[in-house]
């Protein structure tokens, strides 16, 4: 099966691929080149620094970055929504803004490590951790982090999250367990006696 792919002004070979491949290829026999559309020196990009700007602060997800020292230097419309504090009110504080008390020391020690080693063991993992609303609530937060460099030899310089809240689906599971559990001692409480 075949399919036509978007074209850049620029192409000058056929962009038809495979679809049955497991690597597209185009006519060529390369993997197809899709750098043209995040070349921000090229007025023909589909994708520039603006675009994935607006990307970034309009995303459902929260978007929060902060610096080496856990200041929030980025916090988007959905980070709002989620945490209740404005980007004006977020960015420049800490990140304790947002973490529990008790989880405070952990989180700040793992976070140091990460800013020293330049490495992080959750880059592709969801975590799925509590966190603060800004009126006190608490929340179920899942989330996945980046590292930030200038370039791949750099140190880290931010560090940005992508989050979701995760609170009604937290307690759907916490109340499934709940039932379960009861169906479990309930059962054997009828087998015993």
């Amino acid at each position: 099966v075949l399919r036509a792919l978007p074209a850049h002004p620029a192409a000058r070979r056929s962009t038809a691929v495979s679809t049955t491949e497991t690597e597209p290829t185009d006519e060529g026999g390369d993997p197809p080149c899709w750098a043209h559309l995040y070349d921000t020196e090229d007025p023909d990009a589909l994708v520039d620094d603006a675009a994935l700007a607006r990307l970034v602060r309009d995303l459902a997800d929260a978007v929060v970055i902060c610096d080496p020292d856990g200041t929030i230097r980025f916090w988007n419309t959905a980070a709002t929504h989620i945490f209740g504090w404005t980007a004006d009110e977020a960015t420049g504080a800490s990140l304790d803004l947002i973490i529990p008390e008790r989880l405070r020391e952990r989180h700040w020690a793992g976070y140091q490590r990460v800013m020293a080693t330049g490495h992080t063991d959750y880059g592709g993992r969801l975590l799925e951790v509590p966190a603060l609303h800004r009126d006190g609530r608490t929340l179920s937060i899942a989330f996945t982090v980046s590292l930030l460099r200038h370039s791949a030899e750099d140190a880290v310089t931010a560090i940005a999250a992508v989050i979701r809240d995760d609170t009604e689906r937290w307690h759907e599971h916490q109340r499934l367990r709940l039932e379960l559990n009861g169906r479990t001692a309930g059962s054997s409480t009828a087998s015993s006696g």
